[in-house]
């Protein structure tokens, strides 16, 4: 599936890229071209969501690659306005059709919205699509270890993947461990922080001894921890860069140094209040 990107089997014994494509916050006039050019670099595995609104943008990039259904793993995300059952079931046939795909690979509750209070629901819909053979496997995004708790008492499914913001400034140590706990994988977005630890200076460091980018050394240190991420850009330099991380190991000193930056920097929404 993937072009010398290690994969990690899923609780359910799916293969998955670590290393995948990101799309958030890409308008979707640009999606195509980026997705291209990832496609291009060798990326298999393609992120997006509903509400980033260029799922079509995602589609036409596949349409146009010339690769095989099988040869790419995708994931989307369903939308907070769209928890509940029923809504549920629709939102995911929406984003089969502007995807122009029959199956997910992975999709994922984007938020557990617990104000709402819908996402048992929401994941009953997706254990409902899972059992249908419509989707690979199927996961949350931003849950916290109460909300997983929550969702696991009286569900028959346990997530596949929970997909969480994590990077050397916030590392959010107390989810991962929830997560390995019940045996879901760990998946980082926003790996780079939008370039928040680049300039640290264990980042730099390693940079220079390694004969790599900062970026680049961030990118192997969630690799090496066993992580999945899932790094965005439109620049066709910087996604080559970001898939240049395997030919390098980072030191046990190094790991220890980066996992020294962690300061609570949380970028996005507190999952236990954000509603959308």
């Amino acid at each position: 599936m993937s072009i010398g990107i290690p994969l990690i089997t899923l609780n359910n014994g799916v293969p998955m890229p670590q290393l995948g494509f990101g799309v958030f916050q890409v308008p979707d006039a640009e999606t195509t071209a980026a997705v291209t050019a990832g496609l291009q670099a060798g990326y298999r595995s393609i992120d997006t969501a509903a509400i980033y609104g260029n799922e079509a943008g995602v589609g036409r990039a596949i349409a146009e690659s010339g690769l095989a259904r099988d040869d790419l793993f995708l994931t989307s995300k369903v939308w907070n306005s769209d928890h509940g059952y029923d809504a549920t079931l629709r939102a995911y046939d929406v984003t089969l059709e502007k995807l122009g795909v029959d199956a997910l690979d992975l999709y994922l509750i984007h938020w557990p919205a617990p104000g709402r209070d819908l996402y048992r629901d929401t994941w009953r819909a997706l254990e409902r699509i899972y059992a249908d053979g419509r989707v690979r496997a199927i996961g949350v995004s931003n849950f916290e270890p109460a909300h997983l708790d929550r969702l696991l008492a009286d569900a028959e499914v346990v997530p596949a993947v929970n997909q969480v913001e994590l990077h050397p400034s916030f590392q959010n140590r107390a989810v991962v461990a929830a997560n390995a706990a019940h045996g879901i994988a760990t998946e980082a977005w926003s790996p780079l922080a939008q370039g928040a630890a680049l300039g640290s200076e264990p980042v730099l460091a390693a940079a220079a001894a390694h004969g790599v980018t900062p970026a680049q050394v961030v990118l192997r240190w969630h690799l090496q921890q066993g992580r999945i991420i899932i790094p965005k850009s439109v620049t066709p330099s910087r996604i080559a860069e970001n898939l240049d991380v395997f030919g390098f190991d980072l030191t046990a000193d190094e790991l220890t140094a980066i996992d020294a930056l962690d300061i609570d920097g949380r970028t996005g929404p507190h999952p236990a209040t954000f509603e959308g």
